[in-house]
């Protein structure tokens, strides 16, 4: 007998989003026939209805911008490091005595460990090479939970390059909870560059285009980076960030390697068995070699 699951990705916007492809050819690998992922546009106003309608029907959601923090609230449960960093982007649906029960998580920092490993692995490191220094581009959500995955990497005390330090107390406020110290500092796309070149990992966590002008000083500048530099925005790929480290000499790990490495993890949550990550490897290289809409 076929199973009938529903699961499904929620922010706004929403439509360029790459994880009903992956996720598709996850159930696919898989055979399950009956489960079903899309894309829902949901507003912060739209998803305390949204999440109130869920039932037993539903695996669970992935949870992009600019819900991470606003679901939480919304959960009957949230994991501890969930809690701890922040942000859900992964929301488990549960039977309960009297209807379904919510549990929320993060499985961004399992994507960002996993994909900076690749990196270390392009360096000829090795996957369990740790970080010395590290330095994190931006202080959203995104950013809380690069700290968490720095920490697992050996790297506690990483810089933060902020465009303004009176917007960093969520994730100040994060790190005091995760047990990090991290130093903030202001961005300045000149005179960041010598902390840059010399860390042994970046990640950006800056919107499209943001970290352009960071682009333009490193190629004006020429600077040399020795560090993995990971930019999580895939779209557009690749960024002018990455174009400019890669042309340095530095190693760049795509935005899209967290992407599936999250997104495997949240197969593996949603379903109980273990994610075909060459499946859905192969699914995200079609997506990003396939003519733009």
């Amino acid at each position: 007998m076929t199973v009938s699951r529903r699961a499904a990705v929620l922010g706004h916007p929403v439509a360029h989003s790459l994880s009903p492809a992956l996720h598709t050819a996850a159930y696919d690998a898989l055979g399950l026939d009956g489960w079903r992922y899309s894309a829902i546009d949901t507003t912060v106003e739209q998803l305390p209805a949204l999440v109130r309608g869920l039932d037993a029907g539903w695996a669970g959601l992935s949870v992009t911008m600019p819900l991470k923090q606003a679901i939480i609230d919304l959960m009957d449960h949230v994991d501890p490091l969930a809690r701890a960093v922040g942000a859900v982007n992964t929301v488990l649906v549960g039977t309960a005595q009297h209807g379904v029960s919510l549990t929320g998580t993060n499985t961004d920092v399992y994507g960002l460990v996993a994909a900076l490993r690749e990196g270390f692995v392009a360096q000829g490191r090795g996957p369990e090479a740790t970080a010395a220094s590290a330095v994190v581009l931006g202080g959203g959500a995104t950013a809380s939970s690069t700290l968490a995955a720095l920490g697992e990497l050996g790297c506690t005390a990483p810089r933060v390059l902020v465009r303004s330090l009176g917007r960093t107390g969520a994730l100040q406020e994060a790190a005091a909870r995760m047990g990090v110290s991290p130093r903030f500092e202001v961005l300045d796309a000149t005179a960041s560059l010598r902390v840059l070149q010399d860390a042994d990992v970046v990640v950006s966590t800056m919107p499209a285009y943001a970290a352009d002008p960071v682009a333009a000083a490193l190629g004006a500048r020429g600077a040399t980076p020795s560090g993995v530099l990971l930019d999580v925005v895939y779209d557009p790929r690749p960024t002018a960030l990455s174009r400019a480290w890669a042309t340095a000499g530095g190693v760049v790990v795509g935005g899209e390697r967290m992407l599936l490495h999250q997104a495997v993890e949240q197969v593996r949550l949603m379903t109980g068995r273990p994610a075909p990550v060459a499946a859905m490897d192969a699914a995200l290289a079609g997506e990003l070699a396939a003519p733009a809409a």
